[in-house]
């Protein structure tokens, strides 16, 4: 997805060999024409899939998710990294490890917002080491529905993530591939490295 693409070479920040930081339009402050454009993107590669709801993790995956939801005409849930006091009873639950934060998270979604009915396209703003996706897989199984997707707006194609997430079976759609962070320079999966 080239708009997405040349956003991140023109604003991404690369912190280190791992790190990227797109704070100025997708983790902090939001680019809405973009996520706009993001939202298409996934609601036409998922298309046929009979997505009933859509599944995030706040809040880097509600932006691109909503927009999703949007073009899809479904709903979108979100799982909270905090606990609620309104959210006491038919909770589902995993567990998330976030390598960039260093610490554990418990997610956990309403049991009556995703059904055994559902078919469920998983959202999410970075695959890294996979641990977000599997967490949100581990509460589909959980409410008996069905992943019928996953879409990720950036993959850390170079650390091991979506290999562990793609051998769980389910399709996933990455819309950039970042194949390297080396020198501070963004270098995405299909572009042949250039020789100085």
């Amino acid at each position: 997805m080239n708009v997405l693409k040349n956003k991140i070479k023109a604003e991404g920040v690369v912190l280190s060999e791992t790190v990227l930081k797109v704070d100025s339009f997708l983790n902090h402050q939001v680019d809405p024409e973009l996520m706009m454009e993001i939202g298409k993107e996934f609601a036409h590669r998922f298309k046929e899939e009979g997505i009933t709801k859509i599944l995030t993790i706040e809040s880097s995956g509600i932006a691109p998710g909503v927009m999703a939801a949007l073009y899809l005409n479904v709903p979108l849930v979100f799982a909270r990294k905090k606990k609620s006091l309104t959210l006491t009873e038919g909770v589902l639950t995993s567990k998330v490890y976030s390598f960039t934060k260093q610490e554990e998270n418990t997610i956990s979604i309403s049991r009556e917002y995703i059904q055994k009915n559902d078919r469920v396209l998983l959202i999410d703003d970075f695959l890294a080491n996979g641990q977000a996706a599997l967490g949100l897989i581990d509460l589909v199984k959980q409410a008996e529905a069905v992943v019928a997707g996953i879409g990720i707006v950036i993959e850390k194609s170079f650390q091991n993530g979506g290999k562990i997430v793609r051998d769980t079976g389910y399709r996933v759609e990455s819309l950039a591939e970042i194949e390297s962070l080396e020198n501070g320079e963004v270098q995405f999966k299909e572009e042949e490295a250039t020789v100085s």
